[in-house]
Parts: C-alpha cells; sequence; structure tokens
C-alpha cells in the first residue's frame, strides 16, 4: 500500500514535523492565558513536572505503538488486540471531528495576517471588530477555504515531499520569530494614566513568580487539572497523529531522543509564548489584562500591538504570521493522521484520499464558520458552558474523547500488553531507555488515574 512506503527521512525530519504537529494554537494562545490565571510560576512548575512524567508517558506510547504496528490508529489497536479495534475507532473520530473546525481558526489568523500586512491594524483594535469579523457570512468562510486549501494542498504531496519539506523550514522560522517577538517585549515600557510605569521585565517577573496567594486544595486541583489539559491539547497524544507520525519512522532512529526533543521544542515554544504575550500585555494593560482569556489572541494583542505605536504594526504582523505557521503546522498534522487512516480501511492512495477528504473539509469548514451568523445558535454543555457549533465539537473532541482514549490505552497498555510492549521498541537496536521505571509507574498506575480524574472533570461530572 502507498501509505506504508511512505516515511520521513531520519530523525531530523521526524522530530520537526511531530514538533510542527505539537506546537500549535494551545502554545501561543491558550498556554499564556492559563499561566497569566492560575498563578504564574506556580503553574510553569506543575506544566513542567507533568511534560516530565505524564506527557512523557503518553508521547512514548503512541509513538513507540506507530513504529512497531506500521500501522494507523484503527489498525495499530486491531493489531496490538484484535478485540480493542473500538479504541482505534475512537482515536480516528478525534482528528475527524477536530479537523472540522482548525481550518476556521486558522482562517481567523490568517485573516489578522493579512489585516496587518495590509496596514490596517488600527481597525483591529476597535472593540467589537472580532465579534464583527466571526459573525459576518462570507469573510471567515473565504479565509477557513484559503487555509483548507493550504493545508490539503501540503498533505496531498505527501509525507517526505510535502509535510518534513515543510516543517524543515518552517519549525526554525517559528522559533525564531518567537524568540524575537520575546526579546521585543521584554524591552517595552509603558506609563498609563495615572503616572505608574510598567516595563516589560516587571511583566516578564509577573509571569515567572509563582503566585500562592489564597491557594487552596481545591484550588491547586483546578491549577492541576488545566495544566493536565493543556498537555493534552499541546503535545497531539490521544488523537491518533503520533501514532501514524511513529508509523512513517525508520527503525535506526533513536525514538528515546526523539521523544526528548519534540518535549524540549514544545515546551521551550510555549514557555516563550507566555514570555512572549505576557510582558506585552502587563505593560499596556497591567494585571487586569490578564484575565481576556480565551479572547487574549484575537481582542486584547491587538489593543496591545495599537498601544506601541509605529511598532505595533510590524510586531502584529510578526505575531499572525508566526501563529499562522504554529496553526498550520498542527493542521497538516491533523490531516495527515486521517488521510492515514483512510487509505488504510479504503486501499486508496494518497492523492484520491486527500481530494475526497479535502472537498469533504471544505464543506465542513464552510459549516463550522457560518456557525456564528447563518447556523447560530448556543447549547448548554455538561460543563456549564454556553457553546456554538466550534465550541460543541471542540469539546467533544478535546474535553470528551481525548481523555478517555488516554484512559483506555493506559489500561491496554498497562495491564493488557504490559509495558514491555512499548519498552521492547524503545529499546529497538540496543538503544537505551533512559526513563523505563518511571514509564512503568506512570503508564500503569499514575496516568490512568489522572486521565480518570481528567474525564470526570472535564464533562462536568466531578464539579
Amino acid at each position: 500500500m502507498e501509505k506504508k512506503a511512505s516515511s520521513f527521512s531520519g530523525q531530523i525530519g521526524f522530530v520537526l514535523a511531530a514538533a510542527g504537529s505539537a506546537v500549535g494554537v494551545g502554545n501561543l494562545w491558550r498556554f499564556p492565558y492559563l499561566a497569566a490565571k492560575d498563578g504564574g510560576g506556580l503553574f510553569l512548575l506543575v506544566y513542567l513536572v507533568l511534560v516530565l512524567t505524564f506527557g512523557f508517558t503518553l508521547l512514548t506510547s503512541d509513538i513507540a505503538i506507530g513504529r512497531r504496528t506500521k500501522q494507523s490508529a484503527i489498525r495499530a489497536y486491531e493489531t496490538m488486540r484484535p478485540k480493542w479495534k473500538f479504541l482505534g475507532i475512537l482515536t480516528f473520530l478525534v482528528p475527524v471531528l477536530i479537523m472540522t473546525y482548525y481550518a476556521v481558526i486558522g482562517g481567523w489568523i490568517t485573516k489578522y495576517a493579512a489585516v496587518y500586512l495590509t496596514g490596517q491594524s488600527a481597525a483591529a483594535a476597535e472593540d467589537g471588530y472580532f465579534t464583527s469579523f466571526i459573525t459576518s457570512p462570507v469573510s471567515p468562510v473565504v479565509f477557513a477555504l484559503l487555509f483548507m486549501g493550504v493545508t490539503a494542498f501540503i498533505v496531498y504531496n505527501g509525507v517526505e515531499g510535502g509535510i518534513e519539506r515543510v516543517s524543515r523550514y518552517m519549525m526554525p522560522i517559528l522559533l525564531v520569530l518567537v524568540v524575537v517577538i520575546a526579546g521585543y517585549a521584554l524591552t517595552l515600557r509603558h506609563e498609563d494614566a495615572s503616572g505608574q510605569m510598567r516595563t516589560g521585565m516587571e511583566g516578564l517577573r509577573y509571569y515567572l513568580t509563582p503566585h500562592m496567594e489564597g491557594l487552596t486544595v481545591s484550588r491547586f486541583l483546578q491549577i492541576l487539572l488545566d495544566a493536565m489539559s493543556q498537555l493534552f491539547f499541546s503535545l497531539s497524544v490521544s488523537m491518533g497523529i503520533m501514532i501514524t507520525y511513529g508509523s512513517y519512522v525508520k527503525p535506526e532512529v533513536n525514538l528515546n531522543k526523539a521523544v526528548n526533543q519534540i518535549e524540549i521544542f514544545d515546551t521551550g515554544v510555549a514557555l516563550l509564548a507566555g514570555a512572549m504575550i505576557i510582558p506585552a500585555v502587563y505593560v499596556f494593560s497591567g494585571t487586569e489584562g490578564m484575565s481576556a482569556g480565551p479572547s487574549l489572541m484575537f481582542v486584547s494583542l491587538p489593543k496591545v500591538f495599537a498601544a506601541m505605536g509605529k511598532a505595533g504594526t510590524f510586531v502584529g504582523i510578526l505575531f499572525f504570521v508566526t501563529a499562522i505557521f504554529a496553526t498550520l503546522t498542527s493542521c497538516i498534522s491533523v490531516l495527515e493522521s486521517i488521510t492515514a487512516n483512510c487509505m488504510e480501511i479504503f486501499h486508496s492512495g494518497r492523492k484520491k484520499t486527500v481530494l475526497v477528504l479535502t472537498v469533504i473539509y471544505l464543506a465542513a469548514s464552510a459549516i463550522i464558520a457560518l456557525g456564528y451568523s447563518i447556523f447560530y445558535f448556543e447549547v448548554q454543555l455538561p460543563n456549564g458552558s454556553a457553546a456554538q457549533l466550534l465550541d460543541i465539537m471542540d469539546y467533544v473532541s478535546n474535553s470528551v474523547m481525548m481523555p478517555f482514549i488516554a484512559l483506555l490505552s493506559t489500561i491496554l497498555i498497562g495491564w493488557v500488553m504490559t509495558p514491555d510492549y512499548v519498552i521492547d521498541e524503545m529499546q529497538r537496536g540496543g538503544k537505551t531507555f533512559r526513563r523505563k521505571k518511571l514509564y512503568r509507574v506512570m503508564i500503569r498506575y499514575v496516568a490512568p488515574v489522572m486521565m480518570l480524574v481528567l474525564f470526570l472533570q472535564s464533562t462536568g461530572i466531578l464539579a
């Protein structure tokens, strides 16, 4: 079959593609506002501990399963245990749902990049601009379709010729852009109407300092759950993507080093994103600006860029171009996972499969984009929030299915297959698996409990 002939050229190609999948909107948007909301340095400390334990365990499992079985999610789980094929189907459904709205978010970011590139940055900073844009019946659809089309074109060109080639250029550029913007943010100074001077370095201290005021057991549990949820969102685990990418990895690649490199790259970009966004917001909006939450990227940041004067337009261009790169590499990985599974299910070639999926997801992206205008409605989710079409897809895939899949996969690997199934793959070719003991404990005991708690909390069962 065509898919099985696909592979990354080597370790660098795999790491950059996998890191590209991991580094997405979650790093540039979700991580900074969670850090600001959850005690700054306290959240960072909790997150780093989870990356080295919980994140490492799930990431290692997915990649090792992919390379050992040489299959995408559905066939991989079926190969391990035929009775567990249902888990592969569930895993396949996660990117299927995510793909319906990811291009819509990519379209929003592309719109803002276009606004800044065409010198209309002042308009983006006005109250109600974002709402006016997403409720339009035309503009969000056009940008969503454009983003979806570019994603499909790259996946159409295959693993080495499309995904790897794009990742080799995009990921280094993305890293440079994030470092440049973060460096600039630290040089900012602003005096507000009351005469108070705030600096970027003060904002950095705010970001890095653990804020323990009013910390209770319940509050700490919420911070822990937020960090776990972010980890899921960020590392692309439990959605079949890393299983698919793992199936393209050659036997001689050192998976231990690869996992470490992906962890470092993803976490590094997230930390830098915080250092890029939080100091800038702090300088111009003080601690009050930290409460912007999910609207940070599209509402608060344009106001910050506007407050910077002429330099703000340039910084805004750099930021939204960076965000496009991050979102595109993640969107590519989601579509590639769906493509690989469909090729195996229907025994079809890559180009035909991608063309069919492109038509489907162009239509789906248009419908989701219209969820704030023509198809607008609200439903109450079990976690208490009001949701539109995009929110519903996001909730079902990220808050319900992913924790549930992770819970089942830890049971499968930890107790049915035993951890040696993954450990043996990590040690292939005489490689040393230094965190072997940690992996055994995490996959069998800690991760299942954590995933059960996260699932109950995110579905509103555990308030």
